[in-house]
């Protein structure tokens, strides 16, 4: 893409490998030099918290507020209770509305972080599309806003597409998500004045529906921009690590944890992820991430101090050094460590070391515990642990034990 903007939200975009792909590039950019546009993200409640798979997006509405503009955080309270099934090889289970309000509460906790919704010209806005969609009449809607879809292009966009081709059924529930998303876009275009719907590229569709829906209904120009799908450069999807959903709560996820997280970056990725994850100028993000050797660990330190920061604060942060410092340098165990409690009942029936592994995150199964202990790899108090039948008792936890899965993954035991 050789478009160069005048906005300076959509230069940042470029600058820093936010954009996928948009529905028209100067259009859009005309309307963010013209003055504030609002533009929002939808996240569907699924979860009591977003992960790092998330946090691209959230960066991107952080980047528009901090370029004057006014982000949306639409939650899908009411589109959750169908599921989008974008991408997807079966049907999302079903929440009850109860589950849904808390997820959202949960949600709201991230977001807070990130973004200001003060009552700024361009403070945030959290809306729930529940307002609108849980009052709709069906019939009133089919002529409405039913009238507009085809079918047989909705059939043909590749999140439907990919499910039908390898015949994995669809319901007619998931099917209309599509429809409640783009009226979402409708909707929230006329009560608050939304310009741009943004989102991964997998929403690409679910977005220009909202467009043309707009369109053919009050013949008004909107956008749509779309993030490219972000994996690690040994082509894993970002949000998970090895123990589990890197989530972006403190109580689902230490910040310990999260640091540790970005500390263990591979190289290729530290200078991309810099761009994305902070706020680093773009230029220093080139010069650290074009580090060799022992010299990048520094740079992979400073991408955990600034993306736990952004999350967690600067004291988090600082402890989160601290405690790895203490942990790899020292040998020490450290106060910040993920900790597994250990009750004195189970202590007194004794606790395999294959079964400790597992339930400190540290091995995602049994399997996986017996293979780390077998390639060397597990150790327990800094010593090698080679018997997979070692158990431990209430004489062995009298002082914490210090559980390591390869070089840089620790856990504490700690007797309750």
């Amino acid at each position: 893409m050789t478009y160069h903007p005048k906005s300076d939200f959509l230069r940042v975009m470029f600058e820093r490998g936010f954009v996928a792909d948009c529905t028209d590039y100067q259009a859009l950019d005309e309307a963010l030099v013209k003055g504030v546009v609002p533009a929002y993200i939808g996240y569907d409640a699924t979860a009591a918290s977003l992960h790092v798979g998330h946090l691209m997006n959230i960066m991107v509405l952080r980047w528009l507020q901090k370029t004057g503009h006014q982000p949306i955080t639409l939650m899908g309270g009411g589109t959750t209770k169908v599921g989008d099934p974008s991408f997807r090889s079966e049907e999302r289970p079903l929440l009850t509305p109860e589950a849904i309000d808390r997820n959202i509460d949960g949600l709201k906790q991230v977001f807070a972080r990130y973004l200001d919704y003060s009552d700024a010209p361009n403070g945030a806005i959290m809306l729930n599309n529940a307002e609108w969609l849980d009052s709709l009449n069906y019939l009133d809607f089919l002529r409405d806003i039913g009238r507009h879809f085809s079918v047989n292009r909705m059939l043909s966009f590749e999140s439907v597409k990919s499910r039908l081709d390898r015949e994995q059924s669809l319901s007619f529930l998931e099917f209309n998500y599509m429809i409640l998303q783009a009226y979402d876009f409708l909707e929230i275009h006329r009560r608050y004045g939304c310009l741009l719907q943004m989102g991964g590229s997998d929403q690409w569709g679910n977005i220009v529906n909202g467009i043309d829906l707009t369109r053919r209904v009050i013949d008004h120009e909107i956008f749509g921009l779309t993030t490219p799908l972000l994996t690690t450069s040994d082509g894993r999807k970002m949000g998970k690590s090895a123990s589990g959903a890197v989530w972006l709560r403190a109580d689902m996820l230490s910040p310990y944890e999260f640091w540790q997280f970005w500390r263990n970056t591979t190289d290729a990725d530290v200078g991309r992820f810099l761009k994305i994850f902070t706020e680093l100028p773009v230029e220093e993000c080139d010069r650290l991430g074009a580090l060799q050797g022992a010299e990048i660990n520094g740079a992979k330190i400073l991408l955990a101090n600034l993306a736990t920061t952004l999350l967690h604060g600067a004291e988090a942060a600082a402890a989160a050094e601290a405690t790895a410092r203490e942990v790899f340098e020292r040998g020490g165990v450290g106060d910040d460590l993920p900790t597994v409690r250990v009750t004195a009942a189970e202590a007194a029936e004794g606790l395999g070391i294959v079964q400790l592994f597992v339930k400190a995150g540290l091995a995602a199964s049994g399997k996986d515990a017996k293979r780390l202990i077998a390639e060397g790899g597990a150790r327990l108090n800094d010593e090698l642990v080679t018997d997979q039948g070692l158990r431990l008792g209430a004489s062995h936890l009298a002082e914490p034990l210090k559980l390591t899965a390869g070089k840089k993954r620790h856990a504490l035991v700690v007797l309750d």
